[in-house]
């Protein structure tokens, strides 16, 4: 290639990216604008829940969520502390993001009142749940407590704690991995270079996203949006690192740049590409979910994932040849100097050592190992993993959640979050008794959009108001609201709602029930059901993948079980941890199937890069010296970008909320565990154990000598 393009076609690909950071920067302040933390966008998108959610607008008028503002008063509510709650209730009526206000309803005990605020279809809940508060506090006599609570009030907690998703959470993953690289290449300028590759990817991957959430098709949510950073600093910051190594010791044997770039994009192609296609088809078997969360995070995962691998492949290689040896600088790599000796007496380090011990009771090493990891992986019997009450999924301090806990002293604890049933209008007095037949159902009250307060009475006498409307009719149906005795999110209320169906579906057996309670019941038995069938599905995937490209059949199920080991140990500590450290109150159903993601998909990652060099050596130097020279080169470069892909998801911790902050935990300490026992011991002592064997049927198993 002629020099003119060796100059100018590296400049072009820098050209072309900065070109599209500039254009998706911006970007990264606007993801919140297609963001959404509403509970619809966790929905199971066939459960019975979404069905009465979509159906609900046909029998009363269209509105947003409800805010259930509770005033308390120990010893009694004064007649002065209900004028200045009628005075509040007139006041909120007022506001254009309120559609209706419920008259003040006092408690039997005399001391809480309780007013509902229905938010309008087009409020920003969060926006509306604090300006309330606001009121709420201006409109506190001396000696009242008041509270923020029901749907709105937790999800404008939940949009709070999610706020840091943009610039804290990014900050502290950027700051973790550039004091990471600094410590590791000793270099100032390749962390800034490595960085800038990740940030660039970063940049393209939420552009990209963007747009697709704009056009609805797909849906980012808090979640979905901390993990795709997360992912994209730490993944295409390993491709780097995997990339960098290799050019480091191309500069040794090429007196050129672009030599030297020749032959590390030659050695790093094939794992990278096989690392991150590996991740990108386990993140979107997440596809195969029935929840519109997981479903969401797939494709935007494997956007993420595919802007990584661009990055590091032609971004990077950009760079690195522009600044050549000056990139190390002050430790350049010299032509002509010689190769860290890897293996023998004369090598020196930790890796020579872990080598030695590999070769000499290789054994003993992975049996031990093997019984380590079992023995954590025996905290999993503790592990509660069927849902939290939404209550809890935030950490730390939250209005709607102490509101709550005052609601059930002094009302019924579903007040405001009635469960919804739908049924046929020909059965509806055998719908009723069914309803108020079961056990923590306090009251049922018909829709109705004629009604001023919008449903009317289908128990008792009816009140004149009752009379001058009856229940809305649509398709032959009516819609039942029954208010629950226990909070909405608590287990009482979840077996209320599993007994409700029951009892509903003798009576009219197309007849369906919804709300809060019922969408969490769906949402956690939908994320079972997700974790039963993913899990197994990415396991076969991700075999099949690595069979073809280490072209064996047993070296594929040892990196495998490998990794089932070392997740069942991740989230066996996990499970222990947060039990007995942290006392969170349970787990997500979602949080193994991404813990087993991501660890599985990027623990394979190691195991890539190390079989495909220990391949690669052993076809020159025969099976075990060649696991001791892939271990001897790739350990130090795997073991710092392991620690880096650690400290990226660990940083997640920060945004304070249940879900997060466990997925950061077992991701990062089973990225922990993979890169400092399982690649570094357990993987290559079996394949020294093995010898041949490792690599059968391919023609590596059957050579007796170098090849």
């Amino acid at each position: 290639m002629s020099r003119f393009l060796r100059i100018v076609l590296p400049a072009l690909v820098i050209v072309v990216w900065l070109a599209i950071a500039s254009v998706g920067g911006p970007y990264f302040g606007k993801i919140s604008e297609v963001s959404t933390n509403d509970q619809t966008s966790f929905l199971p998108a066939s459960a019975d829940a979404t069905k009465v959610q979509e159906r609900s607008s046909e029998f009363r008028q269209e509105s947003g969520a409800p805010a259930i503002i509770v005033l308390e008063r120990d010893g009694g509510m004064s007649s002065s502390d209900l004028s200045a709650a009628k005075d509040l209730a007139t006041q909120l009526g007022d506001r254009d993001d309120v559609e209706a206000v419920s008259p003040v309803i006092p408690s039997e005990d005399g001391d809480a009142v309780e007013i509902v605020a229905t938010l309008t279809t087009a409020a920003d809940t969060g926006d509306a749940v604090e300006a309330i508060r606001a009121d709420v506090d201006d409109a506190l006599p001396s000696g009242v407590s008041g509270y923020v609570t029901g749907p709105a009030g937790f999800t404008a907690d939940l949009t709070e704690a999610f706020a840091g998703i943009d610039g804290l959470l990014l900050g502290v993953a950027l700051a973790a991995v550039f004091v990471i690289l600094i410590i590791v290449y000793r270099s100032p300028l390749l962390p800034i270079l490595v960085l800038g590759t990740a940030t660039f990817a970063l940049c393209a991957s939420i552009l990209v996203v963007w747009w697709l959430a704009k056009a609805d098709i797909v849906t980012v949510n808090g979640q979905v949006q901390g993990i795709l950073s997360i992912l994209v600093i730490g993944a295409a910051t390993d491709y780097a690192l995997l990339y960098t190594a290799r050019f480091r010791e191309a500069l040794r044997d090429h007196r050129t740049g672009w030599g030297a770039t020749k032959a590390a994009l030659r050695g790093s192609l094939e794992p990278i590409l096989a690392s991150g296609g590996t991740v990108i088809v386990g993140v979107l078997c997440l596809l195969l979910s029935d929840l519109n969360s997981n479903k969401a995070l797939g494709p935007v995962a494997a956007i993420g994932i595919a802007f990584s691998l661009l990055a590091a492949l032609s971004l990077l290689p950009a760079l690195l040849l522009a600044f050549r040896r000056a990139a190390f600088w002050p430790l350049r790599p010299a032509y002509g100097s010689a190769h860290p000796v890897l293996t023998g007496p004369d090598a020196r380090g930790i890796w020579a050592r872990v080598g030695r011990l590999v070769a000499k009771r290789s054994r003993v090493v992975w049996i031990v190992c093997t019984v380590g990891l079992l023995a954590m992986g025996t905290g999993l019997v503790g592990l509660k993993a069927d849902g939290v009450p939404q209550s809890d999924l935030v950490i730390g301090a939250s209005q709607a959640r102490d509101g709550q806990d005052v609601l059930a002293d002094h009302f019924p604890g579903g007040s405001g979050s009635p469960a919804q049933v739908i049924g046929s209008e020909r059965d509806l007095d055998a719908l009723v008794d069914a309803v108020t037949g079961v056990d923590g159902v306090d009251g049922v009250v018909a829709a109705a959009k004629d009604a001023p307060a919008g449903t009317v009475p289908v128990t008792g006498d009816p009140t004149s108001n009752a009379a001058a409307a009856a229940p809305t009719v649509s398709r032959g149906d009516v819609l039942l609201e029954a208010t629950l005795s226990d909070p909405a999110d608590s287990d009482a209320a979840e077996q209320t709602v599993r007994d409700l169906r029951t009892a509903v579906e003798r009576v009219d057996p197309g007849a369906i029930v919804g709300g809060v309670t019922a969408t969490a019941v769906d949402t956690n038995d939908t994320g079972i059901r997700d974790r039963t069938l993913i899990i197994p599905v990415v396991l076969v995937v991700i075999l099949l993948i690595l069979m073809l490209l280490l072209r064996s059949v047993v070296a594929p199920l040892v990196l495998i079980g490998s990794v089932i080991v070392s997740f069942a140990a991740a989230l066996g500590v996990g499970a222990l941890v947060f039990d007995h450290v942290f006392h969170f109150p349970g787990a997500d159903p979602s949080v193994p199937l991404y813990s087993f993601v991501f660890l599985v998909a990027l623990g394979v990652d190691y195991n890539i890069f190390l079989m495909t060099r220990v391949r690669e050596e052993a076809l020159r130097h025969g099976p075990h010296e060649g696991v001791l020279r892939g271990l001897g080169v790739t350990g130090g470069v795997i073991t710092s970008a392991g620690v880096v892909l650690a400290a990226t998801f660990a940083a997640l911790g920060v945004i304070p909320i249940l879900f997060l902050v466990q997925i950061a935990f077992v991701v990062a300490f089973g990225v922990l565990l993979d890169t400092i026992v399982v690649r570094s011991l357990l993987v290559p002592a079996i394949a020294y154990d093995l010898g041949r064997r490792a690599w059968w049927p391919s023609r590596l198993s059957r050579a007796n000598h170098h090849m």
